[in-house]
């Protein structure tokens, strides 16, 4: 079986070892793997090139749309393996685009690294499997509120969400732009039954300044509500790049 990839600066597959920048396990060593394409398409998404391809009409705010055959990379599950082996983490986050869609050559990759704890990103529209989901120890699920430009009935998927919400290995991290959008955040937490100490609010942006100026409001609304803030670790460190 074979995984589709998305590309790094460099045209190889993005497979690299970092500090998780976001979210529970933030600042952990990690290895991570970005799978390509995704079945939803937000205004603000920073990973735009695993999916907004040439002929792809859906809306990004860039206006920018990338080439396919530059930006994707097809290879072996066993080659992939091995990639990740060699850069000699305990963990790995799998991340996207939506890795979800290639839940069959995933949980053949997680079979042939079984000693690492993993932890997938998802944009909580897709069930995995069974032979996938044993193999996870953690879900990031990062629903897409109204502003990101995706309909409600393609994003936010009242099953999906009640599963999510009673697996305990599920922490929600919701990106957020304004005030408004943590109002949203309180009535799916409301009516989900989402636990206060798995919901993770995080500004939306691509730049520090942009991070600090809405953490400045975003701080009191987590202290008011008892949610966690998550901050971008890797965009202070490293900028908006791949591989990073």
């Amino acid at each position: 079986m074979a995984l589709v990839l998305a590309t790094d600066e460099s045209g190889g597959p993005e497979i690299f070892a970092s500090v998780q920048g976001e979210g529970a396990s933030a600042g952990m060593p990690v290895a991570f793997l970005r799978l390509s394409r995704c079945n939803l398409a937000c205004h603000w998404c920073d990973t735009a090139y695993t999916w907004h391809f040439e002929g792809d009409n859906r809306p990004h705010r860039s206006g920018r749309t990338y080439d396919r055959k530059a930006n994707q990379v097809t290879l072996e599950v066993g080659d992939v393996a091995e990639r990740i082996r060699v850069l000699g983490q305990k963990r790995l986050v799998v991340t996207g685009g939506e890795p979800l869609l290639q839940a069959g050559p995933l949980a053949e990759l997680l079979e042939a690294v079984d000693d690492m704890s993993v932890e997938v990103e998802t944009n909580g529209t897709v069930k995995p499997p069974a032979r996938l989901d044993i193999r996870i120890d953690q879900f990031n699920v990062s629903p897409k509120l109204a502003h990101s430009g995706n309909p409600a009935e393609l994003a936010l998927l009242p099953e999906r969400l009640a599963a999510w919400s009673a697996d305990p290995r599920a922490f929600f991290k919701f990106v957020v732009a304004s005030p408004e959008d943590v109002e949203e955040v309180l009535a799916l937490k409301r009516s989900y039954a989402i636990p206060a100490q798995r919901i993770f609010l995080m500004a939306e942006g691509t730049d520090s300044a942009t991070l600090h100026a809405r953490e400045q409001w975003l701080v009191p609304l987590c202290l008011e509500h008892g949610l966690r803030l998550s901050d971008r670790l890797h965009i202070h460190l490293f900028g908006d790049t791949r591989g990073t």
